[in-house]
This record gives structure tokens, sequence and C-alpha cells, in this order.
């Protein structure tokens, strides 16, 4: 009898918890077609609204993986902060654009657009700019300036960790992180798809910026320093950090840890 007893408190313990970590897919209308996403959660109080961060993997990653290796700790995070994490697969190597080439790679309107709508309409939210964030790394820091950048209304505070946030610097890696695929040749690429071409409307955004990089990035590290450069150049709030790492999960699994304690102080600031 208390083994039996045992099994049905684990069992329910493990079901309460599991409903703190949801496995969606979500209807793309632009691109037909269903994206898988994470959605972590506290535990949802009646008449409660929380604030909502929606976090971009680096490139060649999933969700699975965010909450496994790169955030391992964000069921706990969400229970801290009260705020509900949102994971999207960035389909590998979308880098999170609306591809001008390829029509199964609509990825900004898609987060920016549909999946806030969704998760809006489906959770109790703060369905407002100011309770809503935009993080990535790598390939998802990318993704979180350009998308940011493009939809000032929506996101309030955004932040990229170890960003690959300059084609110009990729050289090879130009193809051989597949940006080619999604954006066409570099020579031919559009002012709106670089980071930096869109400085002047990071001035007038209404947006908080928190930029970080590993001293040990050798890819990296460079491209981070030239638009906090930038940045102060222009008189832009933004917060920059450089701290020993290298582009690899050890790093960004502390530095996504730290901005998501920042995002939470912001949020708090901006609600007194």
């Amino acid at each position: 009898m208390k083994i039996v007893f045992t099994l049905l408190f684990l069992a329910l313990f493990l079901s309460v918890d599991a409903q703190h970590i949801v496995h969606q897919q979500v209807y793309s209308t632009k691109m037909h077609k269903n994206i898988d996403a994470i959605i972590v959660t506290p535990e949802i109080q009646e008449g409660v609204r929380y604030r909502t961060v929606y976090i971009l993997h680096g490139y060649s990653g999933n969700p699975t993986r965010t909450i496994e290796q790169d955030i391992p700790a964000l069921s706990q995070k969400a229970a801290a902060f009260q705020t509900i994490y949102i994971i999207p697969d960035g389909n590998y190597n979308s880098w999170y654009v609306d591809s001008p080439i390829d029509t199964q790679q609509q990825y900004t309107t898609f987060i920016a657009e549909e999946l806030v709508g969704y998760i809006d309409h489906n959770y109790p939210t703060q369905a407002n700019k100011t309770s809503r964030g935009l993080l990535g790394w790598s390939m998802g820091g990318y993704g979180a300036l350009h998308i940011g950048v493009a939809y000032p209304q929506i996101f309030s505070i955004v932040g990229s960790s170890c960003g690959a946030i300059d084609f110009n610097r990729f050289g090879k890696g130009y193809q051989g992180y597949q940006v080619n695929r999604v954006l066409g040749e570099l020579k031919d690429l559009s002012p709106s798809f670089r980071i930096y071409n869109n400085v002047d409307k990071m001035a007038h955004s209404g947006q908080h910026y928190i930029l970080d990089c590993g001293t040990e990035d050798v890819q990296m590290l460079e491209m981070n320093r030239s638009l906090h450069q930038q940045l102060t150049a222009q008189n832009i709030e933004h917060l920059y950090i450089e701290s020993p790492g290298g582009h690899d999960t050890a790093y960004w699994s502390k530095s996504l840890a730290n901005q998501l304690v920042l995002f939470h102080q912001y949020f708090g600031y901006e609600g007194l």
C-alpha cells in the first residue's frame, strides 16, 4: 500500500509540474504550416496577468535543447519572476527573417505578429509593449535585434547574447551558417537586414537594449563591440557587457540567466 501511495503521489507531482512546460504547435497563416514552440509558465493564478519574454535559440538549435541545455532552470525562473517564456522553433537556420527568396521562411512576421497574437489570446498575459520582451543568442541574437527593431510597438526590451549581428564579418560563414539560403547573396542583401543600418531606428524606438559577448568569442566579439560603439555615439540607451567566455553553451547559459534577471528588473521598474 505504501508503494502504491508513493507512486500515485509521484505521478500527481509529475503531472502538476508538466503543466508548466507546454509543447505546442502554432499555425502560421503566412507560412501555411505549424511551428513547434515550448511555453514555460509559472503556476497560473486566476485573475493574474503575466509578462512575457520570447526566447530565440541559436543556429541549429531547437526549443527542447533550450530548456534542457541552454537555459535549464527556465521553469524556476518562470515561477520566481512570474513571467511566461515562449521559445519558438527557428527551423534550424531561419535567421528569424522574412525571407525574400523562401516563402516557408517568414519568421519575423510569425514571431512578432502570429505567435504574439496566439499567446495573448490563449494565455493570461499583460498584452502590451511594456510587459513584453525579446531575447536571443547567436543566430537568435540577430533575430531578436532584427525583429525588435522592426516591431518597436510590440517589444519594450530586447536582448542579444553573443549575437551574430554583422553578416559582412562572416566571411565563409555566410554560406556555412546558411544565411544565403534565406537572404540570398551577400552583395544583394537589403539594408533592412543589416543591424548596423538600423541604428537610427533604435534611437527612436522607445526600447531598452541589452548586449553581451564573451571576451574569447573570436568571431562575434568585435561585431558586438562595434554595435555598442555606434549606440554609444548616438546616445542610445543600452547596457553592454563583456565577460570571460567563448561562443559556447557554458557562456550563453550564464549570460542568458543574467539577462533574464535584468529583464525582470526592467519590467519591475517599468511597472512603478
